[in-house]
């Protein structure tokens, strides 16, 4: 059988391999809470009933459908009441990068746009079910086997999303441009004050309509989405060797006691200890 998640992995959001692929059912209606990982992530949306918000953008998903996720990118799948069948595919970057395998993750990055409906789905959904099979085989070279398998979806995966990602229109996705252009203003000004007075005297907004309008787009609010964002950015600060107090501030925490309160509770380890 295909190895299950933990019930905190989605949480902690850790992948130790080069990939991982899971295939899982759920027959309850349920909401994740908003999260992200440190990995590359595939949906492959199988049947029932699902709404993947990533990074304030809503995608409605249909059977065949391929949402990309890189890492650091905030997402929350909210479950109807139907039986959802998914594969998800878990990619470390490295191994992404080391195999040239990284620019269809990279045109998500540059047009943000995440959902994928390609002409070669039928073959992707071939490939996968050999990687499920390979990854449950036991016999010679069972461990090459599955990387072969898992090199050949991502192969196709970036033959056929390249230019084939879907079209912004219809009923697939629902945005709110102005939010989207605060979002992509945070991402770019995360060492600057972001209160929601500041942001909406920048974008010329009632603070009332962008607290509101915000949270019904994205699913949380201003200080949640500005929170994790630049807990990722000191993530990353720490991983390259910065020291701690500069990391901090460095992403934008004023003050160090509010970084390492905030750091705690995500990382459930002190900065230092993490770096």
């Amino acid at each position: 059988m295909t190895t299950q998640p933990p019930p905190d992995a989605d949480r902690r959001g850790y992948l130790l391999e080069e990939f991982r692929l899971f295939h899982l059912k759920e027959t309850r209606a349920q909401r994740f809470s908003y999260h992200y990982h440190e990995f590359d992530k595939v949906v492959v949306f199988l049947s029932g009933q699902v709404t993947y918000t990533v990074e304030g953008r809503a995608y409605f998903l249909s059977p065949g459908d391929l949402l990309l996720v890189p890492h650091h990118h905030i997402h929350q799948p909210d479950i109807g009441g139907a039986t959802y069948e998914r594969y998800i595919l878990w990619l470390a970057p490295d191994f992404l990068e080391s195999e040239g395998l990284s620019p269809c993750f990279q045109r998500v990055r540059e047009t943000g746009f995440h959902l994928v409906r390609t002409g070669n789905r039928g073959q992707l959904m071939d490939l996968l079910a050999q990687l499920e099979r390979a990854l449950d085989d036991e016999g010679f070279g069972h461990d090459l086997l599955a990387r072969t398998c898992c090199l050949q979806f991502l192969i196709h995966l970036n033959r056929g999303s390249l230019g084939n990602l879907a079209p912004e229109g219809g009923q697939s996705f629902r945005s709110d441009p102005k939010i989207d252009e605060i979002m992509a203003y945070i991402n770019a000004h995360l060492t600057e004050s972001l209160s929601v007075q500041r942001l909406a005297e920048q974008f010329f907004l009632s603070p009332s309509w962008l607290m509101h309008r915000f949270r019904e787009i994205t699913g949380c609010t201003v200080h949640q989405y500005v929170l994790q964002k630049r807990l990722i950015l000191a993530t990353s600060l720490l991983r390259s060797g910065t020291p701690v107090m500069k990391a901090a501030s460095q992403s934008g925490f004023a003050d160090y006691s509010t970084f390492l309160r905030a750091f705690q509770n995500a990382y459930h380890v002190s900065p230092r200890d993490y770096r």
